[in-house]
């Protein structure tokens, strides 16, 4: 790895000195210990990533004396090279930039990306960012941070208080070999494909993974809650109460193809009887299933499988919802997710896509096919959230037509528009967008006011001269 040096100019200063201490952010003074200095590193590569300057004073020291780097780069060898070198596992992908400010010295801005496995301090101690900060973390979190981070499989750990033998006579596992036409025994399938391992009592047990696949209860059977909730909705607002609900939420339980398939049928049958508000009528919802089978499916294999919750699908009047428990595996950004490819659940993954007609895409494709299938149905792309230890995925009923135009095709049927029709049209929460897109139309004597005399907040919008005109002329 080199080290990148780089002038350090008012503006690079500037821009140093706007920054704040935070999840992703850390300033430390010269003077720190390079073994306190591998804390944070270690903490932010545990953590989502960061950034670390190494070289400048707290935040809360006046600005102008907050610059104070090494005068000599050698002084800082100490530093960098533990952080290198002394990190368990190396820290791959960092950067390093050593920005010389001259008499201000050298301040090293070391760019820690968010890493695929769990590290460890050169003293073997083990820390993550938290917010603007950094804590030390012991057995079970750094047991759950590798689960998190799909550098421990949950899928892989064994489930000692059921018998491998017994568990070979599921006929759900039977019925899985006859489909994939695998000559295998039961037996032999388990063991070659790591749904088999050894518990302490030196016998072999089921793992998570065998159980979530060929399991008849998988809910029952382990310690954590793995089955898919769905509810609709009857409001668009996110903090919903239980009067929202238009009827018990479903549990969709089962092994992992029995639930997708029972899960996507249930989704299906809600919105069949589910409508939007379009510019003041009630028309139904219409959502490209195959899109939503394909986040739900990615949602379904590519959980955190050791957290202690369900998968949630929340039908809104406006939107749908797909809540996955765990936060984005390994290297996985919200930036790459749809470049890169990585598998929590690896076996899982596998052992479904040998289906005839599997319900998962090659790893990855999924979000990508969803992604394709909303833009061809006309809606916007999908938007995915990354929560304290969660995914949201949001398929939102929201047309890619820009304000002006959907304005303009309502009033090819309707005589008028309002701010709010245009909102409710289009899916548009901010009501400055839509009067600016009004304001527009209106500029270009498209449409007109009705009643100038009314109040600015029940204007209602006719087409001019102009605006039939133009409408006649997209029409032909």
């Amino acid at each position: 790895m080199t080290i990148t040096p780089t002038t350090g100019t008012a503006s690079i200063k500037r821009e140093i000195l706007s920054l704040k201490e935070s999840q992703f952010c850390d300033f430390k003074d010269k003077t720190i210990k390079p073994a306190k200095l591998q804390q944070t590193f270690v903490g932010f590569a545990n953590a989502d990533g960061g950034e670390i300057f190494l070289g400048v004073k707290d935040p809360k020291l006046p600005a102008h004396t907050r610059i104070d780097g090494f005068d000599d780069p050698e002084f800082a060898n100490e530093h960098i090279n533990l952080l290198l070198s002394g990190t368990k596992p190396a820290v791959e992908g960092v950067e390093i930039e050593a920005i010389d400010f001259s008499e201000n010295g050298v301040v090293y801005h070391i760019i820690i990306p968010k890493s695929d496995r769990v590290h460890y301090t050169s003293d073997d101690e083990c820390y993550q960012r938290v917010n603007a900060s950094t804590v030390k973390i012991k057995g079970d979190r750094i047991a759950q941070l590798g689960y998190a981070k799909g550098s421990y499989s949950y899928e892989r750990v064994v489930v000692s208080h059921v018998g491998l033998l017994e568990f070979a006579a599921s006929p759900h596992l039977t019925d899985y070999l006859q489909r994939i036409g695998s000559q295998q025994s039961p037996m032999h399938f388990l063991r070659k494909n790591r749904f088999a391992a050894k518990g302490e009592d030196g016998q072999e047990h089921p793992t998570v993974g065998a159980i979530l696949l060929f399991d008849e209860e998988p809910q029952a059977t382990l310690d954590t809650r793995c089955a898919i909730k769905v509810y609709r909705l009857q409001t668009t607002d996110s903090e919903y109460k239980r009067e929202h609900l238009k009827e018990p939420p479903s549990t969709i339980e089962g092994p992992i193809e029995r639930q997708i398939v029972a899960a996507l049928d249930q989704v299906s049958k809600l919105l069949s009887k589910a409508t939007v508000n379009v510019g003041g009528r009630i028309r139904p919802a219409k959502y490209p299933a195959e899109a939503i089978k394909e986040v739900l499916v990615n949602a379904v294999l590519h959980r955190d499988y050791s957290l202690n919750d369900d998968i949630h699908v929340r039908i809104y009047d406006n939107r749908i919802e797909i809540q996955s428990p765990g936060r984005l595996p390994g290297y996985i950004t919200i930036k790459n997710i749809l470049e890169e490819r990585y598998a929590r659940n690896s076996n899982i993954v596998r052992a479904i896509h040998k289906l005839p007609n599997p319900p998962n895409l090659d790893i990855g494709e999924g979000l990508n096919t969803a992604y394709n299938l909303l833009r061809e149905a006309g809606l916007v792309e999908p938007t995915i959230q990354e929560l304290d230890n969660a995914v949201l995925v949001t398929i939102s009923h929201k047309r890619i037509a820009s304000l002006e135009e959907q304005a303009l095709e309502h009033l090819a049927t309707e005589d008028t528009i309002t701010n709010r029709q245009l909102r409710d049209l289009s899916g548009e929460d901010s009501e400055n967008k839509v009067k600016k897109a009004l304001q527009k139309l209106r500029k270009e004597e498209i449409i007109e006011v009705e009643d100038p005399d009314t109040s600015v907040f029940q204007y209602r919008y006719k087409l001019t001269e102009k605006g039939r005109k133009r409408i006649r002329q997209n029409e032909d």
